[in-house]
C-alpha cells in the first residue's frame, strides 16, 4: 500500500493505523490509534517494536514484521501496548507499505475485538441479505428484503425503496418505519433533485447524511423519518446506464459507516438494481412469450376445431389469470351480442360473473361498451377504471353493488373480425392488485381476435419467439467487458439455430489490485427457465467474487446457492483469476471443458483438470490449477458448443481447436476469438457459443 498517498484514508478510519518504515520507526499514527495506541506526539518517531510489543510478546513481532518486510501480509489478534500503558489482545491486520514497486516499510491496523466482532456479526446479516435477493421472483420480493432484512443488518430503523417511474418521477414502493402517511406522501415524488433520494440517484454515488444539522442545512424541507438526532444513506440503484431507483435508510443519532460497511452496503444495493433489472426482464419476455404461445394455440385450435363455441370457451379459460382476471367472449347473433364463454380467475367468482352478464346484459348504445366495438371495429381500452366509472355504468343500485364486489380496474375489449365483418368482442377485465392494460396489450388482444378464426404462421411465431428469448438472454449478459490496465479481453457470443434461449454466460471483474477474474459457464436446458438460472448464476458469481475471488471460495460459494435456492438445473463453469504481478493464471473447473492456453512462445495446451464436479450435482471436491502467465499470453475460455458436434468424439473438436488457435495467434486477440469461432463451431449451429479470451499486454 502507498500509505503517502492514502493517509487521508487512514485519518478516516475508525480502527487504529500506525505506519512503520524498514528500519521499524513509527512514522504516521491515525486519530483512531492516537485514541488506542497512546499519544500521537509520543508515538511518531518511536521504534514499533519497543514500543507496541511487551518484552514477551517482541519474538511475535519480529516474525510478523519480517514476514511483511518480505512483501507479504498477516492478521490475527497480538497483545499491544495501549495508551494505558499495558498490553491488550487487540485484531490486528499487517501490510506492506512500498515505494514504487519495493516494499518500504509495514502498516498496521489494529481494533478492539468487541467492535471487530460487532462489525462481523453486522456484515455477516449482511451477507446473509445477498441470499434472499438472488431467490427474488417479483419486485415486491425485492422490496421486503430491503425494507426489512437490510435494514435490520444494517441497524437502521427507517428502510424504504423508489423505483424510476419515467423521466420526471419516483415512486415509492416499500417502506418500513417513519412517520404515519409516509408511503401515500411519497407515493410519487420527483426524480430530478430537491431530495436526498433524487441527488444520489442523479449521481450515481451513495450520499451519507450525518446528524440532522447536516440533513436540514441540505435539506430544510425534507420530512424527518422520526424525532431527534439522525443519519441517513441513499443507495442509488443503476444497472449499467439504467437508473431504476434508491434505497434509502434512516438512522437514529450521529452514524458513521466503516469503508468496509459502506462498501457491503452498496454492493447489496447493486444485487437489488440487478434482481430488479433481471425480474423486469424476466417479466417482460415471460409476458411476451405467454401471449405468443397462446396466439399459437388459439390459432391451432380454431384452424382445426369445428365447435368454435367450445374452442372459444377454451380460450377464455386459458386467458386467465396470466393476462386477465376474468374474461367473456360474445358473438352477434340476430344485432344481439351473445355470451357463449365466460371464465374467471377465482371459480367461486364465475357465478357472480355470469349473473352480472345475464342480468344486466351490455347496453347497445352505451360508450366504450362491447356494441360500441362491435359498431366501429376499433377496440377499447380503460387503463383505470375508477369508482365513478362503475356509478356511472351502473344501471341501479343492485347493478352498482355487483360491479363493487367484482371491482374491475382495468378493461380492454377487442373486435372479433375476419376481413371486413365484425363476429362479437372479447372483453378482458382485470382487478385490483393486477395488471393495468396498455398499449401493448391492445396489441395483443387486437392480433388474438383477427387470427381468432386463421391459423396463426408458425414460422412468425417461432422468429418473434426467438426474439423474445434473445432480448432475455442479452438482458443478462453484460454490455460490454470492462477496459482494464495490462490486461486485454476479448468475447464472442453466438446463438444456436434454434428458437428458444440458451444457457451460455460469461463475465469479467476487474479485482482492481492488478487481478482480473473470469469465467464462462453454461446451464443445461433452454428456454427462458434457462436463461432465469443462467442470470441467477452471474450474479451469483459476482457477489461471490466481491467477497471472496479466490476459485476455491467461489465455487464452495456456488455449491451452498445451489443447496440453500434448491435449483435443479445442472450448471457448467470454468472460471479463473489472473494476478498481473505474479505472472500466474489460477484455474478452476465444475464439469466444464478446459481453458485452451496460448504462449507467446507459440506453445498451446488445453489444461486439465482431474476433478470438475458441475453444479447442482451436490457438491464435491475440484482441482485447482495454477499455470504461469506472461506478457503475451493468451487464455481461452469456451462453451462446449466450440467444441462439439453431433456424432463426433468431442477429443476431434478439442484437436480442430488447437489447430486453429496455433494458426492464428498472432492476430489480434478480439480478431483471434472470432475466427477461432468461425473456423471451429459447428457449421449445423445446434448450440450456442461462448468464447472468452483474456491476455496479458
Amino acid at each position: 500500500m502507498e500509505w503517502q498517498t492514502t493517509s487521508g484514508l487512514l485519518d478516516d478510519l475508525s480502527v487504529a493505523a500506525v505506519v512503520a518504515d524498514a528500519d521499524g520507526a513509527i512514522v504516521y499514527v491515525n486519530p483512531a490509534a492516537d485514541r488506542l495506541l497512546g499519544d500521537r506526539a509520543e508515538l511518531e518517531g518511536a521504534r514499533l517494536r519497543e514500543r507496541l510489543f511487551a518484552e514477551p510478546d517482541r519474538g511475535a513481532a519480529d516474525e510478523v514484521v519480517a514476514r511483511v518486510l518480505s512483501g507479504g501480509s498477516w492478521s490475527g489478534e497480538l497483545p499491544l501496548v495501549c495508551a494505558d500503558g499495558h498490553p491488550r489482545e487487540l485484531v490486528t491486520s499487517w501490510s506492506p507499505t512500498r515505494d514504487g514497486g519495493a516494499v518500504s516499510g509495514v502498516a498496521l491496523l489494529a481494533e478492539d475485538p468487541r467492535h471487530a466482532r460487532i462489525l462481523t456479526r453486522r456484515l455477516n446479516r449482511l451477507a446473509s441479505v445477498s441470499t434472499d435477493l438472488l431467490a427474488a421472483a417479483e419486485v415486491a420480493d425485492v422490496a421486503s428484503v430491503v425494507t426489512d432484512q437490510m435494514t435490520d443488518a444494517a441497524g437502521a430503523t427507517v428502510g424504504s425503496i423508489s423505483l424510476v417511474v419515467d423521466d420526471d418521477t419516483l415512486t415509492l414502493v416499500g417502506i418500513r418505519g417513519g412517520q404515519a402517511g409516509v408511503a401515500a406522501r411519497w407515493s410519487a415524488y420527483p426524480r430530478r433533485g430537491g431530495t436526498p433520494a433524487a441527488d444520489a440517484l442523479r449521481s450515481g454515488r451513495p450520499l451519507v447524511l450525518v446528524g440532522r444539522d447536516e440533513i436540514t442545512a441540505r435539506y430544510p424541507d425534507l420530512e424527518r423519518a422520526a424525532e431527534g438526532e439522525r443519519s441517513m444513506v441513499c443507495l442509488p440503484l443503476v444497472v449499467g446506464d439504467r437508473e431504476l431507483g434508491v434505497v434509502t435508510m434512516s438512522f437514529p443519532g450521529r452514524r458513521r459507516f466503516d469503508a468496509p460497511e459502506l462498501l457491503f452496503l452498496t454492493l447489496l444495493a447493486d444485487m437489488a438494481a440487478h434482481a430488479i433489472d433481471r425480474i423486469r426482464a424476466q417479466s417482460e419476455a415471460a409476458d411476451r412469450e405467454s401471449k405468443l404461445s397462446f396466439l399459437a394455440e388459439v390459432s391451432a385450435r380454431l384452424s382445426g376445431e369445428l365447435d368454435y363455441e367450445t374452442t372459444l370457451a377454451a380460450v377464455a379459460e386459458a386467458a386467465v389469470p396470466w393476462f386477465a382476471d376474468w374474461c367473456a367472449i360474445g358473438v352477434v347473433d340476430d344485432d344481439r351480442l351473445r355470451t357463449i364463454a365466460v371464465a374467471h380467475a377465482d371459480p367461486g367468482i364465475a357465478p357472480l360473473v355470469e349473473e352480472v352478464q345475464t342480468r344486466y346484459p351490455p347496453e347497445p348504445d352505451a360508450p366504450a361498451g362491447p356494441y360500441e366495438v362491435v359498431h366501429t371495429g376499433q377496440s377499447v381500452l380503460i387503463p383505470e377504471i375508477t369508482d365513478e366509472m362503475l356509478a356511472i355504468r351502473a344501471t341501479d343500485e343492485e347493478h352498482l353493488r355487483l360491479l363493487r364486489l367484482l371491482a374491475p380496474r382495468s378493461m380492454l375489449i377487442c373486435p372479433l373480425a375476419v376481413g371486413d365483418r365484425v363476429l362479437g368482442a372479447i372483453m378482458w377485465m382485470a382487478g385490483e392488485g393486477s395488471r393495468r392494460f396498455d398499449a401493448d396489450d391492445r396489441a395483443f388482444g387486437e392480433d388474438l381476435a383477427r387470427r381468432a378464426a386463421v391459423a396463426i404462421d408458425n414460422a412468425q411465431l417461432h422468429s418473434e419467439l426467438r426474439d423474445v428469448a434473445l432480448s432475455l438472454q442479452h438482458a443478462v449478459l453484460p454490455e460490454r467487458l470492462p477496459d482494464l490496465p495490462g490486461w486485454e479481453t476479448a468475447v464472442v457470443y453466438q446463438p444456436s439455430g434454434r428458437t428458444d434461449a440458451g444457457g451460455d454466460f460469461y463475465d469479467v471483474v476487474d479485482l482492481e489490485d492488478g487481478r482480473v477474474a473470469v469465467f464462462v459457464g453454461d446451464v443445461m436446458g433452454r428456454g427462458v427457465q434457462a436463461a432465469s438460472v443462467m442470470a441467477q448464476m452471474r450474479s451469483a458469481i459476482r457477489t461471490l467474487i466481491a467477497l471472496d475471488p479466490d476459485p476455491t471460495a467461489v465455487m464452495a460459494g456456488l455449491d451452498l446457492v445451489f443447496d440453500r435456492l434448491g435449483l435443479e438445473h445442472l450448471v457448467t463453469i470454468a472460471y479463473g483469476v489472473g494476478d498481473r504481478d505474479a505472472g500466474t493464471l489460477t484455474l478452476i473447473s465444475a464439469g466444464h471443458p478446459g481453458p485452451l492456453l496460448l504462449r507467446a512462445g507459440g506453445g498451446a495446451e488445453v489444461v486439465v483438470h482431474d476433478d470438475t464436479m458441475l453444479l447442482g450435482a451436490g457438491g464435491g471436491t475440484r482441482s485447482v490449477v495454477t499455470v504461469p502467465f506472461g506478457p503475451g499470453d493468451t487464455a481461452l475460455l469456451f462453451t462446449d458448443g466450440l467444441v462439439e458436434r453431433r456424432g463426433e468424439d468431442v477429443d476431434t473438436g478439442t484437436t480442430r481447436l488447437v489447430t486453429a488457435a496455433r494458426r492464428l495467434d498472432r492476430v489480434p486477440l478480439g480478431e483471434l476469438v472470432r475466427r477461432v469461432v468461425d473456423e471451429v463451431r459447428d457449421p449445423t449451429r445446434d448450440d450456442d457459443v461462448a468464447a472468452l479470451g483474456i491476455r496479458r499486454t
